[in-house]
């Protein structure tokens, strides 16, 4: 029986208190006595989410450390509410807002999930909300035409980290680290992955340099975030010497073989171009239409 069924309660017989105050509504609405209003009791079904992390990434105190799925309520027109709000969308809040309304587990802070985790959650409230079908604005590649296309957004696939790790020789270690050799300095780049809260600061700091016109240095930025040791050396001198005069080569393998290792849903559909016909596989592109549809 799945655990939403039998959540819809009706309960038409009056109390001895409600009795009176029922029949004499009634009668004063001009309705048959008989005819009182049934008591309703509703509660939001909730589904359990698969966790592209799996669990394994998280500290031991963390809630989600080992585990497989989170348990979330159906969006409802609350959450509709907070998504509309002008306040919080200035803040740049609105979402996280959303999400963390939506966790049934309250000792989970939206802030600490892994990026991955994150958007599985995001995706999975969509569902919930607006149904498995979403409809976007999409560019071909080829033409350049722009056209409403519609993705399937109900069962998308895992990124299976662990065979990428194993196949291109790196290790995920029992603390929940990645170990990433570099092809240059031959050294070994211990990494960990980002929170949606790491990645939030990445995202201001490049705000914060552009606004006041700073050379940009968003790549060793990133490194910088989730390198934790260098040949297991974690003193931040150490790692902060070894950004700085790191080879290019090294940076870009470090960056493309992180991007791999990353746990995350995959987003990738087929997408035909009705206008030229060019038919490749392409991320569906999350607009700001994903939780405003018009």
């Amino acid at each position: 029986m799945s655990r939403n069924e039998g959540r819809l309660g009706l309960d038409n017989t009056p109390t001895q208190d409600e009795t009176p105050a029922a029949t004499t509504a009634a009668v004063g609405l001009g309705v048959p006595a008989s005819a009182e209003a049934p008591n309703f009791s509703w509660s939001v079904p909730t589904e359990f989410v698969e966790l592209p992390s799996q669990g394994l990434f998280y500290s031991p105190d963390h809630p989600l450390h080992g585990e497989k799925t989170v348990e979330i309520r159906y969006m409802t027109a609350k959450e509709e509410d907070i998504l509309t709000s002008k306040s919080l969308l200035k803040e740049g809040v609105a979402l996280d807002r959303m999400l963390q309304n939506l966790l049934v587990d309250k000792s989970i802070n939206i802030k600490t999930l892994l990026v991955g985790d994150k958007n599985a959650l995001l995706v999975a409230a969509r569902k919930t909300g607006y149904g498995p079908e979403y409809e976007t604005k999409v560019t071909c590649p080829s033409c350049t035409n722009t056209e409403e296309y519609s993705f399937d957004i109900s069962d998308p696939s895992m990124v299976d980290f662990q065979s990428a790790a194993a196949d291109n020789g790196m290790t995920i270690s029992d603390q929940g680290f990645v170990e990433i050799p570099l092809p240059m300095t031959r050294v070994v780049a211990t990494c960990r992955f980002l929170t949606a809260e790491d990645e939030t600061s990445l995202i201001k700091e490049a705000e914060r340099k552009e606004k006041r016109k700073l050379q940009s240095s968003a790549t060793t930025d990133a490194i910088r975030s989730f390198v934790v040791a260098i040949d297991g050396k974690s003193d931040r001198m150490t790692i902060e010497t070894f950004i700085q005069t790191m080879p290019a080569r090294d940076a870009r393998d470090l960056r493309k073989s992180y991007s791999q290792l990353v746990p995350n849903i995959d987003l990738t559909q087929n997408y035909e171009c009705n206008n030229c016909g060019y038919d490749a596989d392409l991320e569906v592109p999350l607009g700001l239409d994903f939780f405003w549809p018009e």
